[in-house]
């Protein structure tokens, strides 16, 4: 997943995926222990696209945060 997607989901929709994404890392990592795996590739995209999921989330939350700072004062 490109990144330039995942900024335009929504907040509750990236909450969703990455929930989605989690669990479908864990089948990996089990099918991977198993020898079931072809494309143990596939393993390292998944953590890679939930980190960027995460990261959009953070920045996300800390650009409110700081509005919401720079409105107080």
């Amino acid at each position: 997943m490109k990144i330039h997607e995942i900024r335009e989901m929504k907040d509750d929709e990236l909450e969703k995926r990455i929930e989605e994404e989690e669990k479908n890392l864990i089948d990996l990592r089990f099918a991977h222990q198993l020898k079931q795996l072809t494309n143990t590739a596939k393993v390292k995209l998944a953590k890679k696209d939930i980190a960027r999921m995460k990261t959009v989330l953070s920045e996300r939350k800390r650009a409110t945060e700081k509005v919401t700072v720079e409105e107080k004062k």
